[in-house]
């Protein structure tokens, strides 16, 4: 008896021991994650895509500060995200001294992205910014001679970069499923930047020629370059040609709001039309092959051909990765994880300057009423 009392006295001990063990690994492992936490500056509340990071429900980013000074915009935020006075700052340096982010995303005008890793890049704080890169391939090399100078990564972030379909597109590409690829097709936009009820602050700089670089061309132009330099490796268009018009001057009378960009390639045509004058929100792109078609409408939604015999399928894309739907995720990856950004990725140096080059070119492809060839601005 007395034997196997002592048995369960050892055992209980054991168990007790083994559980206490196990207590203190969870809390460790709890208290690891929580160092693996990024420290997120916000530069910037004056373009409407910043509600993406405020409305994220995860826990590996927390914004340590926000630079702003528009009392308008500041207001509006901490009203809506119950956001404290001592989240605020009105400069760069400020924000820096107090709170040591490990990164920072832009949410600021285009013209200013230069500025903003001006600053931080010389400080080892990689920066994401808004699409698109610049306003002007000038201040796109300049970001990248930053980039490279000091070893430090620079974003950009376009929300087709987390389509599954966008993705799945390029998959089927790769396995030959509607021939060989001729025609790539970009329908960007919507009713108008008023029309669809922006605010105030993010209205004065998107129509603004020189803090946005221009209007539909810039906004809505830069996603079919992004994905058509993606989809082609790399490879940059021989000409350039570009139709930017006013259908609405009343509204936006300093810049464009109904734009085609049509970039010749040795084996490809890329039409891309930019407008604030679709009748609806959209961002669809077809692919034409000599076999069949591919056609994104969304997201998530795709039909596909590869015979026409056979018509026209639904066709579910795969699922993608964390770090593939969430560029926050992405940019804690690259700061903790070291995650490293391909050439040609959707987020790449690489692949923005070649769409900064574009978009200059078309912007004064329209105004000289010619095609550009793609040596014009070297």
């Amino acid at each position: 008896m007395k034997a196997v009392l002592l048995y369960r006295a050892k055992y209980f001990f054991i168990l007790i021991l083994f559980s206490s063990i196990l207590q203190s690994k969870v809390y460790s492992q709890s208290q690891d994650n929580s160092d693996k936490i990024l420290r997120l500056g916000v530069i910037g509340l004056v373009h409407d895509h910043v509600s993406w990071v405020f409305n994220r429900n995860k826990e590996d980013v927390t914004i340590v500060g926000i630079v702003e000074t528009n009392k308008e915009a500041i207001a509006r935020y901490q009203k809506r995200y119950q956001l404290p006075d001592s989240l605020f700052f009105d400069t760069y340096q400020a924000l820096y001294d107090k709170t040591k982010p490990e990164a920072v995303s832009a949410f600021n005008e285009t013209k200013s992205h230069l500025e903003v890793v001006a600053f931080f890049v010389p400080k080892n704080i990689p920066v994401m910014v808004e699409k698109p890169m610049a306003t002007s391939y000038e201040d796109a090399l300049e970001m990248s001679k930053l980039s490279k100078k000091y070893n430090v990564p620079i974003l950009i972030n376009y929300e087709t970069s987390w389509y599954e379909s966008t993705y799945e597109a390029k998959d089927l590409l790769a396995q030959n499923r509607i021939g060989n690829l001729n025609k790539l097709v970009f329908n960007t936009g919507h009713p108008g930047p008023k029309e669809i009820g922006c605010s105030p602050e993010f209205l004065e700089w998107l129509t603004d020629p020189i803090l946005n670089g221009g209007g539909a061309l810039t906004d809505f132009g830069c996603y079919g370059a992004n994905i058509a330099t993606w989809l082609l490796e790399g490879q940059t268009p021989i000409s350039v040609s570009c139709i930017a018009k006013q259908t609405k001057p009343n509204k936006y009378p300093k810049v464009d709001d109904d734009t085609t960009i049509v970039l010749e390639y040795e084996k490809q045509q890329v039409v891309i039309q930019a407008s604030w004058n679709w009748s609806h929100n959209r961002k669809d792109m077809q692919l034409y092959g000599s076999s069949g078609y591919i056609n994104c409408l969304n997201g998530s939604k795709m039909m596909v051909m590869e015979k026409e015999s056979e018509g026209e399928k639904p066709y579910k894309p795969k699922a993608i990765e964390d770090y593939q739907k969430d560029p926050f995720r992405l940019l804690y990856e690259v700061v903790h994880e070291k995650r490293k950004i391909p050439k040609n990725s959707l987020y790449s140096i690489e692949n923005n300057l070649i769409v900064s080059k574009i978009l200059s070119l078309a912007h004064l492809a329209a105004q000289e009423q010619k095609t550009l060839p793609w040596n014009y601005l070297d």
